[in-house]
């Protein structure tokens, strides 16, 4: 049968109808694969969490679809939402915003792979357990995302973030994210790019170099594990705020002077070294800045008033307390030798106040004057300075065996008195300056020394021929000696050094005899203590054997100092801080009932006083309680306090295991507890604390908590935070006690359950009712002890009515009417002015945030560490007791800690660290930290 001839306009219409038909059916087909994920997505949170009904989810409520029914924007933030995400998201290929933040989802988030035209992610404050690794392939319009507070899985970005160009602001605090910053972060690969959030972390390594020339706004990196120098930031001229607190970052801050939007710089709790640029002092656009715990250097720098600075005294290495003041001109001169090498932290750590002739590391004086600088063997990098030419007293400069390149500076012939100059071992070049004739000049293993240019040396090559030359030889022998010169002088050298060298041990036995000598230590093995004479390398150690400090099988310790005959000097086991029983007897007096200091609940404390006047508090727990879970809060104190190190956080001495005999071992807290302070004042005779005062305990509290948290290298919850387990020093500086029910937060988990322990009036609700907790049970306890500090009263007063008997409740009711809170609610014995009212108002807005019954509406201990900061007025005592000054407490042994304490510039550790007590109402101060190898996990590089 022949086909019918449609002609043209029928081959026309025909066809048109076809394109209509097939792209109806497309249409069609696309619709469906949406209705399956948006059926999906509802089944999956819960069919009635939305009131969603239908076939018709264009119509649903927080959708939003095209005019072809496609999906292009999800919007669920804030739904109390639970259950988890299904795959089938992934499948909406029109899908531009999603938002699911601030709701209780969990499992796998889905992949969106592949969604060319998705825009805006907002999941933040949820329990998500991972994150696929192809989410951001092909995420190529991605210009927003927030994923902060998830407990992924660990991960680390991936390298198909870097095609999304269109990034303006990415944000994953507390994420779970490891691994280093990528480095398309910077440069031009995100020309958008303003918002960077990667805090608390564990990110590590160094800032990206492409950061420099960036277009970055806000960069926040604290609490992560970043290191190396902040170099970089100098060239990140559009920055607004950055966070860098809680890192191990090192070196010299750079140069401010183009960052002229800069308002908020974090630099707290790192190892920053150095000067304080007068380029960030004279910042004009500067609003807050934080120095605290670091080791910077030179004087306290004076910020314009308006600035806000968080910079508590005696956590860097200023010279002088008071802001703005010179130092003295000789540590000017220091300081400036520094500047070449990157002024290294082991300096920083041992420089400390304004005199260099006491006990600087490295340094010795005559009269007050310089005499003699040996830097032998300490790691440095970079040229000489010029700048010793300025130390006109100088005898001797000692700089060999370090890495120095480029030339002997021609400005140390100058020195008039130099009789010998060692640079020998380092990676110098061209000619020797022509010194006086009485001056040594040793410049051997210098490979280049006499060229006009540096070369790569080869690994292991052996130095040239001696360089020890007389002064005026430039190096090389004189004209017609045939190179006997040379070699006479080597000899001659040899010899004196042998002569001098005898002298010097004589000296130093003599000196191990007759005086109380300056020792630093390390632990080499358990039975072996080495000792180094002050300013002498490791070949000079002399050993000290002492008896067996093992434990047996049993836990009890064998070691008996009483037969021993070295009597105060014990050993110091790597790792631990064993401690004699017979010793801490001697200390208490028998612990004799005269120096009980309180009760707690696994224990007594008592007050001890070692031989040379400084006291300590000693922990005894209950023998009834040793075999149940006084046993476990024994072990918990001890783990806990090996692995964290912070100044408001108490730090161990030392611990005792004999028998039955279980023993903590703090320093001795003068004024107790906060709870005397709050509630008892009246009875013991106190003071009531002022208002300012009782912010600077706030805000002291929330850093120790803030660390506990985050910020060290694990993440731990305290569970009994409260005015009683807060301790006081003589200063009224408050330190977090007590950590015998610290919990290890799993890593990845966003809540684990535990048994219930804690106090009554402290308790978070959901740990409570359910058992499990987070760390914002601590942030509960917080807000409850904010509401302590505010009114005055007990977390739970029996002696009030039953609508008053529970704080939190009754102050969130009254807080509610404004009069009547300031009438009832706040302490009546502080001085309300207009300034106290509205930071007093500040701190009731905090006290309410942080007490909200659901967890996730609690904000994490960095806010109130934020907020306190800005209100809390740094202050100091009027007077200082300088018999404190220098207190010798580096080891838990008498002997042992003078010996330590005199070397203490050649410890790695810290000297602001703090030792607090931590039981029942029992109190201690701050003491400096153990030396080198003395329990190393005191030494935690964020540590604050």
């Amino acid at each position: 049968m022949k086909e019918p001839h449609l002609g043209f306009w029928g081959s026309v219409v025909l066809a048109l109808f076809g394109v209509v038909l097939v792209f109806s059916v497309g249409v069609e087909s696309q619709s469906n694969v949406d209705g399956k994920a948006m059926e999906a997505l509802r089944k999956s949170i819960g069919v009635n969490s939305l009131g969603w009904s239908g076939s018709d989810y264009c119509s649903w409520k927080q959708v939003s679809c095209t005019k072809e029914g496609r999906v292009f924007k999800i919007q669920l933030g804030n739904q109390k939402l639970t259950g988890t995400l299904p795959p089938e998201l992934g499948e909406l290929t029109e899908l531009q915003q999603f938002e699911v933040q601030s709701n209780q989802l969990n499992g796998a988030f889905p992949s969106f792979s592949g969604l060319g035209s998705f825009r805006v992610l907002l999941a933040h404050d949820n329990n998500f357990s991972s994150i696929p690794g192809d989410f951001f392939n092909g995420l190529t319009s991605l210009e927003t995302i927030s994923i902060d507070n998830i407990p992924f899985s660990p991960w680390t970005i991936p390298d198909s973030l870097g095609n999304a160009t269109m990034l303006k602001g990415f944000s994953a605090n507390r994420a779970n994210i490891a691994g280093k910053i990528p480095d398309f972060f910077g440069g031009n690969s995100f020309p958008g790019l303003t918002n960077l959030h990667l805090a608390m972390n564990n990110l590590e390594g160094e800032l990206p170099a492409s950061f420099a020339g960036s277009s970055i706004q806000s960069l926040w990196l604290n609490g992560n594990k970043l290191n190396g120098t902040i170099e970089v930031l100098q060239g990140m001229t559009t920055l607004n705020d950055v966070w860098l607190h809680g890192n191990s970052f090192t070196g010299p801050l750079p140069d401010f002077s183009k960052l002229t939007q800069l308002k908020d710089l974090g630099l707290r709790d790192n190892q920053f070294t150095g000067i304080v640029p007068s380029t960030l002092i004279n910042l004009k656009s500067l609003n807050v800045v934080n120095f605290t715990n670091n080791l910077l250097q030179g004087p306290t720098p004076k910020l314009p008033d308006g600035v806000t600075v968080d910079l508590i005294a005696g956590t860097n290495r200023f010279c002088l307390a008071d802001p703005g003041v010179p130092c003295d001109p000789r540590v000017d001169i220091l300081l400036s030798i520094l500047q070449p090498w990157g002024y290294p932290a082991s300096f920083a750590q041992s420089w400390n106040g304004n005199d260099p002739c006491d006990n600087w590391k490295g340094i010795t004086c005559v009269g007050g004057n310089v005499t003699v600088v040996n830097f032998h063997k300490m790691g440095l990098v970079g040229t000489i300075s010029s700048d010793f030419a300025k130390l006109t007293s100088l005898k001797k400069l000692i700089l060999s065996d370090n890495s120095l390149n480029g030339t002997i500076p021609n400005e140390l012939t100058s020195l008039s008195k130099l009789d010998q100059l060692d640079v020998s071992n380092n990676q110098l070049y061209g000619k020797v300056p022509t010194f006086s004739q009485n001056v040594l000049v040793n410049t051997a293993g210098n490979s280049d020394i006499g060229k006009d240019h540096s070369s790569v040396p080869s690994p292991g090559s052996p130095s040239g021929g001696s360089s020890v030359s007389p002064a005026g030889s430039g190096g090389k022998d004189s004209p017609g000696s045939g190179g006997k010169k040379s070699k006479t002088g080597v000899v001659v050298g040899a010899v004196v050094g042998s002569i001098g060298g005898l002298v010097v041990v004589g000296a130093v036995a003599f000196c191990l005899v007759t005086k109380k000598p300056k020792y630093s230590s390390r632990v080499q093995s358990p039975n072996t203590l080495i000792v180094h004479p002050r300013h002498s390398g490791d070949q000079d150690a002399v050993k000290i054997t002492v008896a067996n400090s093992g434990v047996n099988g049993s836990g009890s310790e064998i070691y008996s100092p009483s037969s021993s005959g070295y009597r105060d000097i014990h050993v110091v086991e790597a790792g631990s801080m064993i401690i004699s029983i017979q010793v801490l007897r001697n200390v208490t007096n028998n612990f004799s009932e005269e120096n009980k200091l309180g009760q707690g609940g696994f224990g007594t404390v008592y007050k001890g006083e070692l031989h040379d006047g400084t006291k300590i508090a000693v922990k005894r727990m209950n023998f009834g309680m040793v075999a149940d879970k006084g046993l476990n809060e024994f072990k918990s104190e001890i783990a806990v306090l090996t692995k964290v190190r912070h100044r408001h956080l108490v730090a161990l001495l030392g611990y005792c295991l004999d028998g039955n005999e279980k023993l903590l071992v703090y320093e001795y807290m003068p004024q107790g507890t906060l709870s005397r302070y709050l509630f008892n004042w009246e009875e013991e005779g106190l003071k009531p604390l002022e208002w300012k005062r009782r912010l600077t305990i706030a805000l002291d509290v929330a850093r120790g908590v803030e660390y506990l948290h985050g910020l060290a290298h694990q993440s731990f919850i305290h569970r009994d935070l409260k005015p009683s387990n807060i301790l006081l020093g003589d200063d009224i500086r408050a330190k977090v006690a007590d950590f015998g029910l610290v919990r290890l937060a799993p890593e990845g988990k966003a809540s684990f359950e535990t048994r219930l322990a804690g106090t009554f009036g402290y308790l978070a609700p959901e740990y409570a009712v359910t058992g499990k907790i987070t760390t914002k049970v601590d942030v509960y306890s917080f807000g409850v002890i904010l509401m302590e500090l505010i009114t005055g009263r007990k977390a739970i007063d029996e002696s009030k009515p039953e609508e008053c008997l529970h704080l939190v409740t009754w102050f969130r009711r009254m807080h509610q009417n404004k009069e009547s809170f300031w009438k009832v609610v706040v302490d009546s014995t502080i001085d309300l002015n207009e300034e106290t009212r509205a930071s007093v108002s500040t701190v009731a807005e905090l006290a309410i945030h942080c007490t909200a019954r659901e967890p996730y509406q609690r904000p994490d201990m960095s806010h109130p560490v934020n907020v306190l900061s800005s209100l809390a007025e740094l202050w100091k005592p009027t007077e200082q007791d300088e018999s404190e000054d220098g207190i010798n407490f580096n080891v838990p042994l008498p002997q042992a800690l003078k010996m330590w304490q005199a070397f203490e510039g050649n410890s790695n550790v810290d000297n602001s660290s703090s030792i607090l007590l931590a039981s029942g109402d029992t109190t201690q101060t701050s003491i400096p930290a153990g030396p080198d190898g003395f329990a190393r996990s005191f030494q935690s590089t964020d540590g604050r």
